[in-house]
């Protein structure tokens, strides 16, 4: 090999700009470089290197400090507008004014604050549960330690099922096969050596290396740690994530805009008063600005962000029961008005776990029960023929997969799990599903000897010892390879093998999406102890092809029935072959003829092509990480709201460009939580369809609030107008309006914000993403509800004056009026589809009667209670006008399901709409 310059490294902190290609290297140059040896680190260098050089871990995202995570709560052009009114009270002196409107502030605030806070303390649990170990030798004596204690130099042992803790030059392997899909979305195992490779390998050919987060499938290995922390591949490649911008959700897009129209009109509809009360009306300057700051508290519904972010909370908390954590609020919503869903197929749409699921030999065809490694199910006929048993060639065709096999099955409570490779197990289950036990099996038929699998000669094959004392060579491999090593297939009289007949079964296997294996033996002389490749030139009979898969989740399969009665299109984005990726589509329904398209494809494909393309494909194999990127980005160029899911950190950035990236909790790398918005914790497509409906039904909530705020702060605020534009006195103080707003805006909007799921939810297609949040129907909503209140309030206002009650009373009357119609016009919001003249609708739910019960006893202390009369300006009523004012209130009802009535009437609320664009007005 040629010599190359190089310094010596004895830390991470030392490592120059561009990493040495390890690689490349020999290992006498490696353990000089890093200053090590075969024996391993003494105890006392490991500890100096980790204090130097710190742990091995990824360094943790920046976080904002917690007092600036609070103070961006407050950055809305609603808050600003509220404190301003705010200041403008105390400098008045209005302090009562100006203190519950600084409190609704902060209400809404520290919801938001500590919401976000919980979120960040969950994600922190899961990775402290997920925190790995390793095996190390120092001072030539094996440990096992926190993998954060790992430092250059040290020699790591690995094994099957471990995950590698740092990038290491691998200075033995064993049959070693490693799984690198974080890294390179390849979703076979990388066989390794111990030989330096080509300096100019890329990363997937780099088989003398293993990196970090990468995990073992099978074999043995040591290797020398020569990167650790943010030094690895890992580490270097989620510096990358920072390149993508983080987009916007639909919801907080439409909400900044209505907070810039709210406030835009509040301030020019303020001005236009506050000139008007002066210059016409003669007021003062003082009364006419506190006029101004009532019409302030009327216009802007100052607790509606509160009530929006508790409820964005409670969709985070139902989502979290469901396996779903949302890391940001307002990715709640998001994912209600998800329109593609482009998932990952190995683990998401399937169980990550190989099933043998069909045996082909020479004399017939068999299919297998049960998925995943589960040991019970039948071996029956393909044909259906019950009567038609085994062949010998299946037995010995199953007996040589469980001998020629390195794996395990751990049955942990009726859960079973592999120890080893994935199709290895798979094997393992299916010969006791063929009665046999594999610790007897293999006891009986000892084993002398073995060949491992190696890429090079793509076969594996074992020696044994018969039970009646002679001996046996089982075979597994590449079919193609194992029927180039036979000259005899077993049948009822051993044949000829027949190569057509063979390769035409192979290419159907695969057809249906199945990986294949081939098996092969012979029975050897008694006395052989040792295998060689030439003992196995000659006599070999071949037995059968096993047909493997990766079946579908059951659950998955619904999922997808629920998305596509939704309107929301899956996408499968794969590394896998086409061929297995259409099986798999095909057998979850994605779409009715699942269209394939390779990553080689994509490239010859422009930007502009390829947004047509991403319309019409379901699934996309051999892909890149850069293939994700493209097609997420194609897809939100069409207007769609884009959920992505993924576990690598290659995957990280096409998370941070959809709309919605969901990561997997389980088998997912930090980067690719840190980058997403949302992490399932069970790694199961289902949580994510939950997830979707619970979106819709947070977005159903957010309209309902929003239809019931806005007119009723229509009323007031029409109210406070005319009696400017009229002369009259206001009917309502600007503290008793802040009052209404305070005790309905966190009790009766908040309710809504626990509204059950509706049933049609997942019938509904999703709401296009420039979808307008105040639509036809609310704007039509607040005019009517607006006039129907202010016409209550002059109402009541009057009748009182008329009698001679007095402002106190009459005001008292109005505050009171307000409330009760608030209270009847919840449960008329509750149901626009239907009528609230119903059991359902007029028990209503827990939270709606507390809630109504905590305003009457608020109203009741309000109109009674001495210091709320002195801080208030309220005063007590009779019993007869307190029945005044809830006649009132049922008038509102009566009339408001009128009309509601006409408008099913006329087609407007027809239920069978309900799920059109446009027609959904509130239910979203």
């Amino acid at each position: 090999m040629n010599e190359r310059p190089h310094a010596t490294l004895t830390s991470d902190a030392a490592r120059p700009d561009r990493a040495p290609d390890w690689h490349a290297f020999n290992l006498a140059e490696v353990f000089t470089t890093l200053g090590t040896g075969a024996e391993g680190l003494e105890a006392a260098e490991a500890a100096r290197r980790l204090a130097e050089n710190g742990p091995n871990e990824l360094p943790a995202p920046p976080r904002a400090h917690p007092v600036l995570r609070l103070l961006r709560h407050f950055n809305n052009v609603l808050i600003y507008f509220l404190l301003a009114a705010a200041t403008a009270a105390g400098a008045l002196g209005h302090y009562v004014d100006m203190a519950v409107i600084v409190a609704i502030v902060l209400i809404n605030a520290i919801v938001g604050f500590v919401q976000e806070g919980k979120a960040e303390t969950a994600l922190d649990a899961i990775r402290d549960m997920i925190a790995p170990h390793a095996t190390v030798l120092r001072s030539g004596t094996r440990r096992k330690i926190d993998a954060r204690e790992i430092v250059t130099g040290d020699i790591v042992v690995l094994e099957a099922g471990d995950k590698t803790p740092a990038d290491l030059r691998l200075t033995r392997a064993r049959s070693l096969l490693i799984d690198e899909a974080i890294l390179t979305g390849e979703s076979l195992p990388a066989d390794k050596i111990e030989d330096p490779v080509a300096t100019d390998a890329v990363l997937g050919d780099r088989f003398s290396m293993a990196y970090s987060g990468t995990l073992i499938a099978t074999g043995q290995g040591i290797g020398v740690v020569v990167a650790t922390g943010s030094h690895t591949e890992i580490g270097r490649i989620s510096t990358l994530i920072g390149q993508v911008e983080t987009l916007t959700t639909p919801m907080l897009v439409q909400i900044n805009r209505f907070g810039r129209q709210i406030t835009w009109f509040a301030l020019g509809l303020a001005a236009l008063i506050f000139g008007f009360a002066t210059l016409v009306r003669d007021y003062p300057w003082s009364d006419a600005l506190m006029v101004v700051v009532a019409l302030a508290v009327g216009v802007v519904p100052e607790g509606l962000p509160a009530v929006i972010s508790i409820t964005l909370a409670i969709g985070v908390r139902r989502m979290a029961r469901r396996k779903a954590l949302v890391r940001r609020l307002p990715a709640v919503e998001t994912l209600g008005a998800t329109s593609v869903i482009c998932s990952d197929k190995t683990g998401t749409l399937t169980r990550n776990e190989m099933t043998a699921r069909r045996i082909i030999t020479a004399q017939g065809e068999y299919l297998m029960e049960g998925a995943g490694y589960a040991t019970t199910g039948r071996i029956d006929a393909a044909d259906g023929d019950a009567t038609r048993g085994s062949d010998a060639a299946q037995t010995d065709l199953v007996r040589a997969a469980l001998l020629c096999n390195d794996a395990d099955l751990l049955d942990r409570e009726g859960c079973w799990s592999v120890h080893g490779d994935p199709m290895e197990g798979a094997l393992v289950a299916l010969a006791m599903k063929a009665g046999l036990h594999p610790e007897t099996e293999r006891e009986a038929w000892a084993r002398r000897d073995e060949i491992p699998f190696d890429a090079q000669h793509r076969f594996m094959s074992t020696l044994h010892s018969t039970p009646a004392g002679g001996a046996w060579i089982a075979v597994k491999g590449a079919p193609e390879r194992v029927l180039e090593m036979c000259r005899v297939q077993a049948g009822g009289t051993d044949t000829a093998v027949d190569p057509a007949f063979w390769h035409a079964r192979i290419a159907g296997a695969a057809g249906n999406g199945e990986r294949v294996l081939g098996f092969a033996a012979m029975t050897a002389a008694p006395d052989m102890e040792r295998l060689s490749f030439d003992g196995l030139g000659s006599g070999l009979v071949f037995l059968g092809i096993v047909g493997f898969i990766d079946p579908p989740r059951d659950e998955a399969i619904a999922a997808i029935a629920d998305c596509r009665s939704a309107g929301v299109s899956v996408k499968m984005i794969t590394g896998d072959h086409a061929d297995t990726a259409a099986a798999i589509a095909g057998q979850l329904a994605l779409a009715d003829n699942p269209q394939v398209v390779t990553g080689a494809e994509l490239d010859a494909v422009s930007d502009d092509g390829l947004r047509k393309l991403a319309q019409g494909v379901s699934v996309f194999a051999r892909t890149s990480p850069e293939h994700k990127l493209r097609i997420v980005r194609a897809l939100q160029a069409n207007g769609d709201v884009v959920a992505m899911t993924g576990d690598g950190v290659n995957d990280a950035p096409s998370l941070k460009q959809a709309d919605i990236g969901i990561a997997m909790g389980r088998k997912g790398t930090e980067a690719a939580k840190e980058a997403a918005q949302m992490v399932l914790l069970d790694d199961n497509f289902a949580s994510i369809v939950a997830a979707v409906q619970e979106g819709r039904t947070v977005y159903d909530n957010i309209r309902k609030v929003i239809a019931w705020t806005l007119p009723t702060n229509g009323g007031q605020t029409l109210s406070v107008v005319l009696a400017i534009l009229l002369g009259l006195a206001l009917p309502m103080t600007p503290v008793q309006i802040l009052w209404i707003n305070t005790i309905t805006g966190v009790t009766l909007a908040l309710v809504l914000a626990f509204e059950p799921t509706e049933s049609n939810v997942m019938q509904r297609v999703p709401r296009p993403r420039a979808a307008p949040l105040l639509s036809g129907f609310v704007l039509r909503r607040i005019g009517i509800v607006s006039v129907l209140f202010m016409i209550g309030i002059f109402g009541i206002f009057e009748y009182a004056m008329q009698r001679g009650l007095g402002e106190a009373v009459a005001r008292t009357l109005v505050v009171n009026t307000v409330v009760m119609m608030q209270i009847f016009y919840l449960f008329n919001v509750r149901y626009l589809h239907m009528t609230s003249f119903s059991i359902r609708g007029v028990l209503g739910t827990r939270a709606v009667l507390a809630a109504v019960g905590i305003v009457v006893a608020g109203q009741l202390t309000f109109t009674y209670a001495p210091f709320m009369q002195v801080l208030f300006g309220s005063a007590a009523i009779s019993l007869l006008d307190g029945a005044i004012v809830l006649a009132i209130g049922i008038v509102l009802l009566v009339v408001l399901e009128i009309e509601k009535a006409l408008m099913h009437h006329f087609g407007a609320l027809r239920p069978g709409l309900a799920g059109r664009v446009g027609v959904d007005d509130l239910a979203g």
